[in-house]
């Protein structure tokens, strides 16, 4: 795979080109990057149409999970939204904070920043901010958020270590993340690892899922539970433009597995121990649904 800033550079001349697509194209493919099913519309995104807050022109279809729903988010909160995009995820957590509270969008997208503050300013939202910048250096100040939400971004960050530190930094002693992602089980074939245009896809970026647990509670993260995981099922007609029809059957049947994992953990504090993670442990949070009350 191509070094760390050729990635950010393909994502970000990729995500350019993203934010001018339809949701329904974006939808129907890996996050806007690869060519759209024929077949599937759904392949990670879940529906916000109910989620309050929601405003559809902010929706670019990009998503894999709902993590706002997830996250917990008080009257008056700080949140930070991390890949903020068109500012949906930003104007449902708004919904929650209340006038009282305040969003931060970040995004290295020029346009994506420029869509999703024209959409604030039609909400007339004074407290919804967007912010040009990496995730894995924020122009944030240290502990100044109670709440940080993510929907399908860190597996485009290639040093994702160091966007789990950023998180870190910038939440308040005592806060919280709740941030979907994708991720995988077992090895992707080459030709997937390897294809730029299915890093962009949110594919070929995903590490092994317990690694990118264990990278949250290395971090000193505390509390970690996965709210959500549901498969990501890539269709034949796309597998098909990277494998042999020998290889998409051999992946369908194998043992890798792409995941989207809804992850909720919290900060306790600068000195909090390293912990080894009990893969078992946090897999009993999985059930969780946002109005069960159990996590």
């Amino acid at each position: 795979m191509k070094k760390e800033q050729e990635l950010k550079n393909i994502v970000k001349e990729r995500y350019a080109k993203i934010a001018e697509q339809g949701k329904a194209e974006n939808a129907s493919s890996c996050c806007g990057a690869t060519t759209p099913s024929n077949k599937v519309y759904h392949i990670m995104m879940d529906d916000y149409s109910e989620t309050q807050g929601y405003a559809e022109e902010a929706d670019l279809g990009l998503g894999c999970g709902l993590p706002t729903q997830f996250a917990k988010i008080k009257k008056g909160d700080t949140v930070i939204d991390l890949g903020s995009g068109a500012g949906n995820d930003c104007f449902v957590a708004r919904h929650e904070t209340g006038a009282e509270g305040k969003v931060i969008g970040i995004d290295f997208t020029p346009i994506m920043i420029q869509k999703a503050r024209i959409n604030a300013e039609k909400l007339g939202y004074n407290n919804v901010e967007f912010r040009t910048g990496d995730i894995d250096d924020m122009p944030v100040s240290d502990n100044m958020a109670d709440v940080i939400v993510s929907n399908c971004v860190l597996n485009l960050v290639p040093n994702k270590k160091k966007v789990i530190a950023e998180m870190h930094r910038v939440l308040k002693p005592g806060g919280h993340f709740s941030v979907s992602d994708i991720v995988l089980v077992g090895a992707l074939p080459d030709a997937l690892r390897e294809d730029a245009e299915m890093y962009a896809g949110c594919v070929a970026g995903a590490i092994q899922k317990e690694d990118y647990l264990q990278l949250m509670l290395d971090e000193g993260f505390q509390n970690l539970k996965i709210q959500k995981e549901k498969p990501i099922v890539i269709p034949d007609d796309i597998l098909g433009k990277y494998l042999s029809e020998e290889e998409v059957s051999t992946f369908n049947t194998g043992e890798t597995g792409i995941f989207s994992i809804t992850v909720y953990a919290e900060k306790k504090g600068t000195t909090q121990e390293k912990t080894k993670l009990n893969l078992s442990e946090i897999q009993a949070g999985s059930s969780c649904t946002p109005n069960s009350g159990c996590c």
